[in-house]
């Protein structure tokens, strides 16, 4: 088995659905104007036939990348516990420079950090996980080195 993708329930469903559409819509549509650009003359100087192709290598590649996601899923479950330590698909709350934070970890295939959802190969997430409330985490940045307090895991 591939490495596991860790990734929520309700992110693999989205993942899910993104590949049927682009199985059963986009690359239906794609085939279709590289059908009529073809009609358009010399390929070597066809603009739309070498854009479509494009789309198409890049429509393949990312349900090639969907279908491998899906294939090693991880689901994060932490079976309705209360966590005590960090880990993927707890949420931590800290207190960095006098304010808190909330930061959810999750996979990498889920991050999004101007959601708070950061992964849980990033260096703010690998410095996170293992760790338990009241614990300091320092974490080494471009400007330096910032230390966060752990103040709630849930």
């Amino acid at each position: 088995m591939d490495n596991p993708h860790y990734i929520s329930k309700e992110g693999l469903e989205k993942l899910k659905l993104e590949l049927e559409e682009r199985k059963n819509r986009i690359r239906p549509e794609i085939a279709k104007r590289i059908l009529e650009a073809t009609g358009f003359g010399d390929l070597s100087e066809n603009a739309e036939y070498t854009e479509a192709k494009e789309m198409q290598a890049f429509n393949q590649g990312r349900i090639e990348e969907l279908e491998d996601i899906i294939r090693n899923a991880s689901i994060i479950d932490n079976g309705g516990k209360k966590p005590t330590l960090v880990s993927v698909g707890t949420t931590v709350a800290v207190q960095f420079r006098g304010k808190k934070q909330e930061f959810t970890i999750v996979g990498a295939s889920e991050s999004a950090p101007a959601q708070g959802l950061i992964s849980n190969e990033s260096p703010l997430g690998k410095a996170f996980v293992g760790k338990k409330k009241g614990e300091e985490v320092k974490v080494t940045i471009p400007k330096g080195t910032v230390t966060y307090k752990i103040i709630n895991i849930s």
